[in-house]
């Protein structure tokens, strides 16, 4: 008799915890595809003409753009997989940067958007699901994101203003050279009438 009690008793017993098992994977799975992280109203500034034309020969950059601007508004599931997107796509976009933009400046935003991408993976696959944590790593993204287009437009730019300067300062000396070639003719002329 205590033998049947004891088997009924740990037939419950297992029976319950395979209850709360499955209870626990629907509530897992509801958490995951019911909180909304990022800010879908979140906009990025616009490259600029050429920093686009670099843009496209950088074909990681446009990844990582992408993939950071469809972070918001996504669900736990979306976000895990996006934020190893990221992590490849950062980590890809820090060894292979364009001769032309491989400045201190730019290097250390990219390394600031490749530690951000790490931390997000890190809170989107951490065993406890802390959504503050989450939401402060989507927005720290995001603001990586931003801060490293700012300064590819200022980069290119400022190129552009130097290049400016440039021409400016060329345009000068020629003009100086021929101030200074009219002035050299004239004394020739006032030398050669001196001599008649």
């Amino acid at each position: 008799m205590k033998f049947i009690i004891f088997l009924l008793a740990l037939a419950g017993l297992l029976f319950s915890c395979q209850n709360t098992t499955k209870e626990n994977e629907k509530e897992e799975t509801h958490h995951e595809t019911s909180i909304v992280f990022g800010d879908s109203d979140f906009s990025f500034p616009e490259l600029s003409a050429p920093a686009k034309q670099q843009a496209i020969q950088w074909g990681v950059f446009e990844d990582i753009l992408a993939e950071t601007k469809k972070l918001n508004g996504s669900n736990l599931r979306t976000l895990k997989n996006r934020s190893e997107r990221l992590s490849e796509y950062s980590d890809s976009l820090f060894k292979k940067v364009p001769d032309t933009l491989n400045t201190n400046q730019i290097r250390s935003r990219l390394l600031v958007v490749k530690t951000r991408a790490e931390v997000l993976k890190q809170a989107a696959h951490s065993e406890i699901l802390d959504s503050t944590a989450l939401q402060n790593s989507v927005s720290e993204m995001n603001g990586a994101v931003k801060n490293l287009i700012v300064h590819l437009n200022e980069k290119f730019l400022k190129d552009k203003i130097d290049s400016q300067r440039l021409e400016n300062e060329k345009i000068e000396l020629r003009e100086q050279q021929r101030y200074k070639d009219s002035i050299m003719n004239l004394e020739r002329q006032d030398i050669q009438r001196r001599k008649l």
